[in-house]
């Protein structure tokens, strides 16, 4: 090998080390400072969300399919909110904040049931679906319904992904990723904070 050769070898690994130095801080940085704002929650009168109607699937708290609804979207101030839910849930379901992983009531919940909106009760998943995913939160290969979870585009954080939201509320939940276990190929990685688990 040339000593140019060993140069540039030397000045990738470093670069590679710095990279991962500076997104590891970075990271940590973004759970400290959500930790923080989850301390100072401050909520007002506004209300957010988009009036109507949806249309949902209901299920009993045992998993059967109880047939679709067309149903009255449900729309609150942010405090109503923040006394319904407390800091942590409204921050995470209202503010779209990030639990930390390997922190939730419910990524190693292992019981038969199904997982609701904690602002709202629409089912969103079952346990028949949840699988083990390493990442520290509740992850799942499909909803309980496609009708009762609503995707949009997320470019938070200087990426882009797809933030998964409940259809009835706009709760955020989670994100949506496409490295899940077959038939569907995808994870839906949940916050805890923001279900309810009913054990059937």
């Amino acid at each position: 090998m040339f000593d140019s050769d060993k140069v540039l070898d030397q000045q990738r690994k470093q670069n590679t080390r710095r990279l991962f130095l500076i997104g590891g801080a970075a990271f940590a940085g973004y759970i400290t400072l959500s930790r923080l704002s989850q301390s100072h929650v401050e909520a007002s009168e506004t209300v957010h969300g988009t009036a109507g109607e949806v249309t949902i699937v209901n299920f009993s708290d045992d998993g059967k399919n109880l047939g679709k609804e067309k149903v009255a979207k449900i729309l609150k101030s942010d405090n109503e909110w923040l006394q319904q839910l407390g800091k942590n849930s409204y921050s995470i379901a209202r503010k779209a904040d990030t639990e930390v992983p390997y922190t939730g009531v419910s990524w190693r919940e292992h019981r038969k049931g199904i997982f609701r909106c904690i602002c709202c009760e629409t089912a969103l998943f079952s346990s028949q679906t949840k699988f083990e995913s390493g990442t520290g939160w509740p992850s799942f290969y499909q909803p309980i319904a496609k009708e009762n979870i609503v995707e949009r585009n997320d470019f938070s954080m200087g990426m882009s992904r797809t933030e998964v939201r409940c259809t009835r509320c706009e709760a955020h939940l989670g994100h949506v990723f496409d490295d899940g276990p077959q038939p569907t190929g995808l994870r839906y990685c949940m916050n805890s904070a923001s279900m309810r688990f009913v054990q059937s």
